[in-house]
């Protein structure tokens, strides 16, 4: 489990495909890769990877065709930047929502516009995730836990803060850039307990 609180910005070293899949290597930048150990889970841009190798400047990972077909991964090439979130550990602050790390479709952004010293987002996700995106409610966006400050249909708009512009990649989105969705894992499990016996149904 995750935050959605991120830490670091990290870059993809190196893309491999293996066997139909992908094999990544990530520079972890200011996340300390020497406190990362094997079988770790590190999100990166909101995707829950393994730890498999450590190269010593960061970590390899192998990325599934599920995972590839479901998010973003596909088109991180060397040189893409990445926010990094290390696993939730007991101890820590919650300080964001539960995020699980499990992406569940690609949105787009479609206007991004100055609000003061913020800025305004407008993203659209697609149409089956649009009755998880309440008004006030929270969405994880390529790792990043935000609040949804208004929802029209399947899109609806986020306020991004200076540090936030500053320390995750939201500062380098533009009309057009494709993002990882996650909705609040609570909605989820909450329209599943309402469907009551009919769930086990085929």
């Amino acid at each position: 489990m995750f935050t959605g609180i991120v830490e670091a910005k990290g870059q993809i070293a190196r893309t491999e495909p293996k066997d139909g899949d992908l094999r990544l290597t990530v520079n972890t930048g200011e996340l300390p890769a020497a406190e990362l150990r094997l079988g770790d889970s590190v999100a990166v841009n909101g995707v829950c990877l393994t730890v498999v190798d450590l190269p010593g400047d960061g970590f390899v990972a192998d990325v599934s065709r599920e995972t590839l077909a479901m998010t973003t991964a596909g088109q991180w090439q060397t040189g893409t930047h990445v926010n990094l979130e290390r696993a939730l550990l007991p101890e820590s602050r919650l300080g964001g929502h539960i995020v699980s790390g499990h992406v569940d479709g690609i949105g787009q952004v479609l206007s991004r516009i100055s609000d003061a010293r913020s800025e305004r987002f407008r993203v659209r996700v697609p149409d089956p995730l649009a009755r998880y995106i309440a008004h006030k409610g929270s969405v994880t966006i390529d790792g990043v836990s935000l609040t949804v400050n208004k929802v029209e249909g399947a899109e609806f708009e986020i306020n991004i803060v200076p540090h936030t512009r500053e320390v995750t990649v939201i500062g380098g989105y533009q009309a057009g850039t494709r993002v990882n969705i996650e909705v609040d894992v609570i909605a989820r499990y909450l329209e599943r307990l309402l469907l009551g016996d009919k769930a086990a149904e085929a």
